[in-house]
């Protein structure tokens, strides 16, 4: 799929003129015949951008609210066409290897566009509406038979809210089922303009404890669970996530508060929770972006101990799913 325009370095005020209004959004993958972000098989459309920044995220190339540029030094031939395309003298060649600074480096993409070996690569991309459409259709066929559709994730969505709005709109309008995974974290006039054109609401829901989430997302939960509140009573199909992170998230005092915090949901149906086991997959994606990881070692949860995490929240009266 082709973009309508350029990157991040080379945008105008139109451009962003458009993405204020909603007729543009900043997407970093558009995933087709997706079976884990809701009913059946769907198109999961990532968007970039994101208010936390959790500390094990494994798509680290979401959060930034702009380009990226991956770095695969594996594949680099050092063919030397990227140095001189570099308006801001980020990458050299020295001792035989290509080295980028990124403390210089915008993301603007020039060098990707020349490299051969595609061992520079441009992460995000300018897309329409129209655009996403189109590649949603695609897959049409598939919807109809598992009884899927279209999910908007990220990053955030909400972040690009009037792009998430206009597609959600033009979905529905198409007779497509939506979804939208969603962090919470934003003003709750943004999801009131969008709740009519939503099916399901999946809502990752990270740590219940205040200090702990803001420890490990740098942002406070308050204004989450409230809105995760609002959601409940909207009366919207609402599912939960919640990533079990070794040491961080899985004490018994968490499950506890989850809990209780599911079960005092003034909801129309009982909300469902799924719990997500940590896993390292995200690791050599920090090492594109030249960015440190602290849970790189980290040891995911045994098959057992998901099992038993599940048991625990049913046991308090939560339906946890497989």
């Amino acid at each position: 799929m082709k973009t309508v325009g350029a990157d991040g370095g080379e945008r105008d005020e139109r451009w962003a003129g458009n993405a204020r209004q909603g007729r543009l959004g900043l997407i970093y993958d558009i995933q087709r015949t997706s079976v884990h972000d809701g009913p059946g098989i769907r198109t999961t459309v990532f968007f970039k951008g994101c208010p936390l920044h959790c500390a094990w995220c494994h798509n680290p190339e979401s959060t930034r609210a702009g380009p990226d540029l991956f770095f695969y030094e594996d594949r680099c031939i050092v063919s030397g066409l990227c140095v001189p395309v570099c308006p801001e003298d980020a990458l050299e060649e020295k001792g035989g290897r290509l080295i980028l600074d990124r403390g210089l480096c915008t993301s603007c993409g020039l060098c990707a566009d020349v490299c051969p070996a595609n061992a520079l690569v441009r992460v995000g991309r300018w897309v329409s509406v129209d655009q996403v459409v189109e590649e949603m259709e695609r897959d049409r066929a598939f919807y109809s038979r598992s009884g899927g559709g279209v999910t908007l994730s990220g990053g955030e969505p909400m972040a690009q809210s009037a792009f998430a709005g206009n597609l959600l709109q033009r979905a529905k309008e198409e007779g497509l089922d939506t979804a939208m995974e969603t962090c919470g974290a934003a003003a709750w006039s943004r999801y009131e303009a969008v709740l009519p054109w939503l099916d399901m609401v999946i809502f990752d829901l990270k740590v219940t404890d205040a200090l702990d989430h803001r420890r490990l997302t740098g942002a406070g939960n308050e204004l989450i669970l409230a809105n995760a509140r609002r959601l409940a009573k909207s009366g919207i199909p609402l599912r939960f996530r919640t990533p079990v992170i070794p040491g961080e998230n899985d004490s018994s005092r968490e499950w506890a508060s989850l809990a209780g915090f599911l079960k005092s949901l003034d909801a129309e149906h009982q909300p469902e929770i799924q719990l997500l086991p940590y896993h390292p997959l995200g690791t050599a994606k920090y090492d594109r972006l030249g960015r440190p990881y602290e849970f790189a070692d980290l040891k995911p949860p045994t098959s057992e101990q998901m099992a038993r995490y599940r048991e625990v929240l049913r046991e308090a009266g939560v339906a946890a799913l497989e």
